[in-house]
Parts: structure tokens; sequence; C-alpha cells
């Protein structure tokens, strides 16, 4: 029989660049190889882990569930379906009162470009620089970075990019004609860079008063991973549009566009075939609880500063600084960080870049102090080694 990695040589199309790992199982904070080695994951499907590989809960309401009902269309009600959507409410800014629920982050951010352009009548937007919101048309062409935007143009008109945390520029920029500014309250794919209190107010009070929407991105940052359930309510901030999607779900493949009242559409405006399917409502409805149940905000805070300590007593000269909030955090070095990321893989620890000099951590929030202090220790020991000549 093939393995694993011959098949994925053989028939994926080479979009990802692989590493030499093929995974089989994980279990809270820990996954395991084909060779049966354990790995601490701190990549943790991109964020998408918060309450830990295969959760007890998650798990048994997936079971459940699927015994049940798998998929049912959005034009029948559900009863799980209608639960997550009134919790999800209740967890985010009291902005926020209604829900489209979608299967991934892009498709929520798809959703907040068309919400906005048909709410104000408007057609452009303001995004940041370094900013990330997906990859497909819409989410890329609100994206910065032109790595992911070469050779897939042209791109949707009107969206314009201006600094991050600069609030002149940002005044400059937001008219007549806008119809949404998108931010991110910690750029993750852009390097883990953290955005000013001041800068999310003016952008607030700028949407409030030229008439645009304040759409916030929350798809790395959502579901406790910053200290609070939306790293918005660090600021408290009331976003016209919330989008959220990687940790909604335990890992299930689910996103959610959560909209304030400024937000008008019609029956038939846009849709999904299988968003907000019962299966993933189940596995949401689970890890939400779970998140709740288990205070996982106040966990990653205190995990966060634990592990953010642990980084900066290693008082490595390859440093440049380290960002953070709550368990997002970020590692800047003084040179690229990508072989230092694979040494990292030989060490026992998955972590993944954020733009070409930061190693990012993104680990499940149950995480233990004990696997926290390891990493960090790893990441010192691959760090006293010369691996720049490497990259």
């Amino acid at each position: 029989m093939s393995s694993a990695t011959e098949l994925s040589q053989t028939y994926e199309l080479p979009l990802f660049p692989k590493r030499n790992i093929t995974l089989e199982r994980g279990l809270g904070a820990h996954v395991w190889d084909d060779t049966g080695k354990r790995y601490i994951d701190c990549a943790a499907g991109a964020g998408s882990v918060n309450v830990g590989h295969c959760n007890p809960q998650v798990v048994k309401a997936i079971q459940d569930q699927a015994t049940r009902l798998i998929t049912c269309t959005g034009i029948f009600h559900h009863e799980v379906r209608s639960h997550l959507m009134e919790k999800l409410i209740k967890v985010s800014p009291p902005s926020l009162r209604k829900v489209y629920l979608c299967n991934s982050g892009a498709e929520s951010v798809e959703a907040a470009i068309k919400f906005a352009r048909f709410s104000t009548g408007r057609p452009n937007f303001v995004c940041s620089v370094r900013g990330f919101h997906g990859r497909t048309m819409g989410a890329l062409s609100a994206t910065h970075n032109q790595k992911y935007r070469d050779g897939f143009g042209p791109l949707l008109e009107g969206f314009h990019h201006t600094p991050f945390n600069n609030i002149e520029a940002l005044a400059a920029a937001v008219n007549e004609h806008t119809a949404g500014v998108m931010l991110e309250i910690v750029q993750g794919e852009g390097g883990v860079y953290l955005g000013e209190p001041g800068f999310f107010k003016a952008a607030q009070e700028l949407c409030r008063e030229r008439g645009a929407l304040l759409i916030i991105d929350e798809i790395q940052t959502g579901f406790c991973r910053t200290g609070k359930m939306f790293a918005c309510q660090h600021f408290d901030l009331e976003p016209d549009i919330l989008c959220a999607a990687k940790s909604m779900a335990g890992g299930v493949p689910m996103g959610a566009t959560l909209c304030s009242d400024r937000v008008k559409v019609e029956v038939g405006s846009h849709g999904t075939t299988f968003g907000g399917c019962p299966l993933a409502c189940a596995a949401g409805l689970a890890a939400l609880n779970f998140m709740l149940d288990e205070k996982l905000a106040e966990a990653a805070e205190k995990k966060g500063a634990y592990f953010a300590e642990c980084l900066a007593a290693l008082a490595s000269p390859k440093v440049r600084e380290i960002r953070r909030l709550g368990l997002m955090v970020g590692l800047q070095l003084k040179e690229k960080s990508t072989a230092y990321i694979q040494a990292l893989s030989d060490e026992g620890i998955l972590a993944i870049p954020a733009g070409p000099t930061v190693i990012r951590y993104l680990p499940p929030l149950v995480i233990s102090n004990e696997d926290l202090a390891y990493v960090a220790k790893a990441t010192g020991r691959v760090l006293s080694r010369d691996l720049a000549a490497k990259e």
C-alpha cells in the first residue's frame, strides 16, 4: 500500500509547503505522527483547536448529532443551530444582534463584504497594510501582502490599504464611498502585530461619522485566544460586523458573520448549502460551552503571560521582540525563522511562521504550563544553533 506521502505527492495539487510529517491522531495539546512520535502542537490547525484536539465534549456532540441529522439547509429551522446562534450573540459585543453561519473564515469575510455593500450602497473598503483576510477573491482583495495576490488579478476594485495603527492615514481614506473599514485586532499572518486602543476607537468613530460599517476580523483571535471571548472586547468596541471561524467548532469547519442592526439584507441576497449544518452546529455548541465552563479566556491570559516570561528568560541575542495578546504569541527574530521552525519540529514542537522572521505559537488553550515551559526551552535550544545559513 502506498504511503500518505507518496499519495499526496502523486495526487495533491502542490499548494502547501509540506513538512515531512504524517499526523495520525491528536488529544489535547498533543499530536502523534505515523511513527508514534509525539509533538506539542503550537500550530494547532493554524489556531483552530482552542479547546484541544479531539475534545471529548465536541467528539460526543458530533457522534450524537451524526445519528440524528447531518445536514439541514437554512430554509428550515433546526434546534441546535438556533441554540448556537443564541449563545454566540450572548458572548459577543452588545452591538451584534444577528448571525449568518457558513463554513470558513474566508466565507465569513466574503459575506461581510457583500453585506456591507448591500447595506450602505457604497463600493469601497479600507483595510490595513500587513492585513490578512483570506484567499477567496473578495477576501484576497482585502488582504495586503502581494505574495498572496500575485497571479490572481484582476481582484475586486475598491480596496485600499493604510498603515496599521495610523489614525491620520485611516481618516484620510474613509469617505462617502467607503462601505466598510475591515481590521484585525492582532495581525496574525502579518507578524502578530497588536493594534492600539486609540486606533480602534478612532476607526469606530470614523465609521459612525461617515456612514461606513466597522468590520472586525476575529477569525484567528476569536474564541478565547487573546484572553477574551473576542479580542475586540479588550477595547470595548462595538463592531457592525464581526467575522469568526477557526476554533468556533473545535476543529470542525465552521464560520460566522455576526451583524449589528446597521446591516440590512433581504431574503435570497446571500446563502449557503452547508453553512450552519447540524453536525457543525453541535460541535460549535459543545466547543462554546466548554470554553465558558472551563474559563478558557482567563486560562489563555494566564498561560500566555507565563509562556512570554519563559521566552523572555531565554535572553537570546537572536530575538528582536516578543509580541503577545493572551496565548497568541509571536517571537520575532533578527533573521529568517524557517530553519528554526523546522528545528523545533525535530525537537517535538510544531509551530508556524507569521511573516519571514516570526515564529508563531498558537497552542490549544488547554495546554499545560509544563508543556509551555518545554516549548520555551526547546526554542532556546534551537536558537542557540547557527541556522541562518540553512534559509
